[in-house]
């Protein structure tokens, strides 16, 4: 069973990817997979009014009366646990239009406001929430280090990152509660999986967690063939079509607008290359993003100042907000290379997503990037504009360098595939689950 506090429909998230392509993993190794959501949909007895809510939670609400039972009980019953109900997905609801949102399953279950719930309630106990009322898995694995357990099975979590603690300013999280969350984790926990040796060492360091408890899986990277091998041709059409982009010519960001992806270094770096490419953000904004893109808003920048309007340089520096995931896959390839200088980062999927694309790629050397870039990308200072100014410029012009990385990448790629992610997959779960190892072989 996987937890689906990432996967709900809206989302669109790395760690949502991480816990997708999970699903699909599990799946192709041949173990039944249930999803165990916490939306608001109701815990109606009709079943169909489940299916319907869980692509609507606005489905109905329930009346006052039953939604104060509901609360009093919460209050009163909360350290007994929450339980589950099964949502049956016959097909009644048509729900094509989440195809590619939604993960592998068997079955899924849902456990109304269940993450929001286990936050408050290990607040006001300091325990974990348990879930019952589900068909008890031979292995629960949480994606997410959530203060929930099932009760009776190993429990394992996928602790991705620990940046509220490695670099505080950059979130806002409540450290203290968080810290001590992740202590909770550790202490409860069966095993602890994560995405990189990066990842693995900061567990092991900031909270003296024995290192044979940690595996690291890596991640991999999951794009359709269809989008892979879409003609050239068409990639320009809708490059320039939908965006209004020259084909190969402009650099790209992508990913959350927030301080740990250094987007206001990378804004500053890029108007002092000078290069004739624009700069292409992707991306919604989150915490703290006016600061990140204060460069676009203000014009006291050093860079601004001396240039004639700041609309010229809005222009050149392009902001999106989302993009449909075919349209990503076809703006990426389009894209002259990816610019991700991340302060950061527990994986770097955006990284290897460019790669396996061919694009690319100017990054970080700290965290868990060059493990997944290898010699495969141009790894610069993120804290120096300079470094990823002059990387930029190098990128701009020098063609023979930009085919070297693109051949180079697809080939660091190949050690990320979803082949190499499920023999770890299948290693780790070996372990934990030797029945039912034994029983599929």
């Amino acid at each position: 069973m996987i937890d689906g506090y990432n996967l709900a429909l809206e989302a669109g998230t790395g760690v949502a990817t991480y816990a997708r392509n999970l699903s699909f993993a599990c799946g192709a190794l041949g173990y039944r997979t249930d999803i165990l959501y916490g939306t608001r949909a109701s815990p109606s007895a009709d079943p169909l009014l489940r299916e319907i809510s869980f692509f609507d939670p606005n489905a109905g609400s329930p009346s006052l009366m039953l939604e104060v039972a509901r609360r009093l009980k919460q209050l009163c019953t909360s350290p007994m646990g929450i339980r589950a109900r099964d949502v049956p997905l016959t097909g009644k609801v048509i729900s094509r239009a989440f195809q590619s949102r939604l993960p592998h399953y068997d079955r899924i279950w849902n456990a109304p406001e269940l993450f929001s719930r286990s936050y408050w309630h290990f607040s006001a106990y300091r325990h974990f929430l348990t879930v019952g009322g589900v068909d008890k898995p031979d292995l629960m694995h949480w994606t997410y280090p959530l203060p929930i357990r099932l009760p009776g099975v190993p429990n394992i979590y996928t602790l991705h990152d620990l940046v509220p603690l490695r670099l505080p300013y950059t979130t806002l999280d409540n450290k203290k509660f968080y810290k001590r969350m992740i202590q909770g984790v550790l202490n409860r926990a069966d095993h602890i999986v994560t995405v990189s040796e990066a990842s693995k060492r900061d567990i092991v360091e900031l909270f003296d967690y024995p290192e044979e408890k940690v595996t690291n899986t890596y991640q991999a990277v999951s794009i359709p063939a269809k989008y892979v091998d879409k003609p050239d041709d068409l990639v320009r059409e809708e490059v320039e079509g939908a965006f209004g982009l020259k084909y190969k010519g402009y650099f790209l960001f992508f990913g959350a607008i927030e301080p740990k992806k250094n987007i206001s270094r990378l804004i500053e770096a890029y108007l002092a290359s000078q290069v004739e490419e624009p700069l292409v953000l992707l991306g919604k904004t989150a915490w703290k993003a006016g600061e990140e893109l204060r460069f676009l808003n203000e014009g006291s920048n050093r860079y601004l100042e001396q240039l004639d309007n700041l609309t010229f340089v809005r222009d050149r520096v392009r902001r999106f907000d989302y993009a449909p995931f075919p349209l990503l896959v076809s703006l990426i390839r389009g894209a002259k290379a990816l610019v991700f200088p991340s302060l950061y980062e527990g994986f770097g999927l955006p990284v290897l997503e460019a790669m396996s694309l061919g694009t690319p790629v100017i990054s970080a050397n700290t965290a868990s990037i060059p493990e997944v870039a290898g010699d495969a990308a141009l790894l610069v200072d993120p804290y120096d504009p300079r470094a990823i100014a002059n990387a930029i410029k190098t990128l701009s012009t020098d063609a023979e360098l930009r085919a070297s990385l693109s051949q180079r990448g697809r080939v660091q790629a190949a050690l990320f595939s979803e082949q190499r992610y499920r023999e770890r997959l299948s290693a780790l779960y070996s372990k934990l689950m030797p029945e039912a190892a034994e029983a599929g072989r």
